[in-house]
């Protein structure tokens, strides 16, 4: 089962296990992850479960469809690395996939 490693902004780590299919999100809530909110359950219709993907990881998660641009934003302090967590699914080639949360979210 793929790893994911949460780096929150107060210096924390989380990591988990994530099932092939779920979201970065989704494993974030499951295993209640501090700073991902998700208000809209990851129907990518706010922007609380905004994360920086690590540089080194930014090619293998690809870039943010429209939609998800649109709702970027609404989060805060988006960098080129910001994705909707929602939006990333998870797959073998991301075993080991690095996000960081931001300070806060939207």
């Amino acid at each position: 089962m793929p790893k994911i490693t949460y780096h929150t902004a107060d210096g924390g780590q989380t990591e988990v296990d994530a099932p092939e299919g779920s979201t970065v999100m989704e494993n974030a809530i499951k295993h209640m992850v501090p700073g991902i909110e998700a208000e809209c359950g990851g129907a990518c219709a706010c922007a609380t479960c905004h994360v920086y993907v690590d540089e080194a990881w930014a090619s293998k998660t690809g870039e943010p469809e429209p939609m998800e641009e649109d709702m970027l934003d609404f989060a805060y302090d988006v960098k080129p690395t910001s994705r909707l967590s929602c939006q990333i699914k998870v797959t073998a080639e991301l075993d080991g996939l690095v996000v960081h949360i931001p300070e806060r979210q939207a």
